[in-house]
């Protein structure tokens, strides 16, 4: 009798739950949802739980105490409940997950970003996970941006994949978004907050996340097994990022191609030899009558100038092309930054790889305007802060002598 009690209990506490979940937020379409529950008010959230599966398991998992990698001593246990937002910024965003409340604690846990090209930071209240750069150092905080940060995102504005493990570049994994309590997360973003040293940011008077509830409604929603779907699909993210570089850099490459020849027809007007690479890499050479052929041991002087590709001067160690561009700078001129470069001639000079590419085809005397795509160029991270990533540029090359 006791047991059947205890069943009819389990089954009504089940059918109760499941009624809440139907019942609470009518308006609600189908999907899976975040209640945040704070001293300052509710605030609901979307989870994109189809498009960023393993980032939602994660947090869903964290949330209900269901985690697969949590240490068996927090199994079991709402890990957000209780959690303070520990980092808030006005016009930008607040940021909770740390139960330390310091902003360096976490789950004890870390995992793989997963990026998606239709999910941004383009609005107010997007969920994404905060980390401390690189693809690797997702755990269990999070933010919640206050106003649109399209620079935190993956993506360029092209759709063209970041250099996400480069220095200073942002790529945070988008999760959710609110649909409920945008102005309770704008009311958090402008509490007063810290300015004393290691407590920067940090409001004055807590900001609790009180309990987090998962709600599912709808046959799907209820059918996402956050630890299931992180165990199976959280090793997989790796290759999945590899493969959408692989496809990033195929279409480059094809990009690259049709700029080649947009860059040839467009100076047409040039003297010289035409070359296109197989790598990318195209360039119109003017040779010089008898120039000296330099040996992979000698250094060779080098004058160029780089543009991007609307004609804007980047640098160049021409100064009279630096005063007809308008950026010749005396302290720089006196500084020795207007003469030649000399470069190993060899394929471990250091330069980037199209440059590189195109001198070892030149001779002493030889002049030549060069097309560098981006990934043979400065790539996916660019040149902070001039050069963006994925820029491709070309070039005015002579090598002038040899040292």
């Amino acid at each position: 009798m006791k047991f059947f009690s205890l069943v009819l209990i389990a089954l009504v506490s089940m059918s109760a739950s499941s009624c809440q979940d139907q019942n609470q937020y009518p308006d609600l379409e189908d999907g899976l949802y975040a209640e945040i529950n704070t001293n300052k008010g509710i605030m609901v959230a979307r989870l994109f739980y189809k498009k960023a599966p393993v980032t939602v398991a994660n947090f869903v998992g964290l949330a209900e105490g269901t985690h697969p990698s949590l240490d068996d001593s927090l199994k079991g246990k709402p890990f957000y409940d209780g959690i303070i937002f520990h980092r808030v910024m006005d016009q930008f965003m607040i940021q909770g997950g740390d139960p330390t409340g310091t902003g360096t604690g976490s789950a004890g846990f870390k995992f793989h970003s997963e990026f998606d090209t239709s999910l941004s930071h383009d609005k107010a209240g997007i969920l994404s996970m905060a980390n401390s750069g690189g693809v690797t150092t997702n755990g269990s905080q999070f933010f919640i941006t206050e106003v649109p940060f399209t620079k935190l995102d993956a993506f360029t504005a092209d759709g063209s994949l970041k250099n996400c493990n480069g220095s200073r570049v942002s790529c945070h994994p988008v999760f959710g978004e609110l649909v409920i309590g945008l102005e309770v997360q704008d009311s958090i973003s402008n509490v007063a907050v810290s300015k004393e040293r290691g407590k920067v940011n940090r409001p004055l008077e807590d900001v609790v996340m009180n309990k987090v509830t998962i709600i599912r409604k709808g046959k799907d929603a209820k059918a996402f097994d956050a630890a299931k779907v992180f165990t199976e699909l959280e090793p997989l993210l790796p290759q999945r990022l590899k493969d959408m570089q692989t496809k990033q850099e195929e279409l480059a490459k094809e990009k690259s191609m049709a700029a080649a020849k947009d860059f040839i027809a467009a100076n047409a007007e040039l003297e010289g030899e035409i070359f296109e690479s197989p790598t990318g890499m195209a360039m119109i050479l003017n040779k010089a009558k008898n120039g000296a052929t330099p040996k992979s041991t000698d250094n060779v002087l080098v004058n160029c100038s780089a543009y991007f590709m609307n004609d804007n001067l980047l640098y160049t160690t021409y100064v009279d092309v630096a005063k007809k561009m308008n950026q010749y700078d005396e302290k720089q001129d006196k500084g020795g930054a207007y003469k030649p470069l000399s470069v190993i001639y060899n394929e471990s000079a250091g330069l980037v790889a199209g440059f590189r590419e195109a001198m070892l085809r030149m001779n002493v005397g030889d002049k030549a305007r060069v097309f560098v795509p981006s990934y043979l160029g400065y790539g996916a991270g660019g040149r902070p802060p001039r050069v963006p990533g994925n820029t491709d540029l070309y070039f005015d090359i002579e090598i002038s002598g040899i040292e």
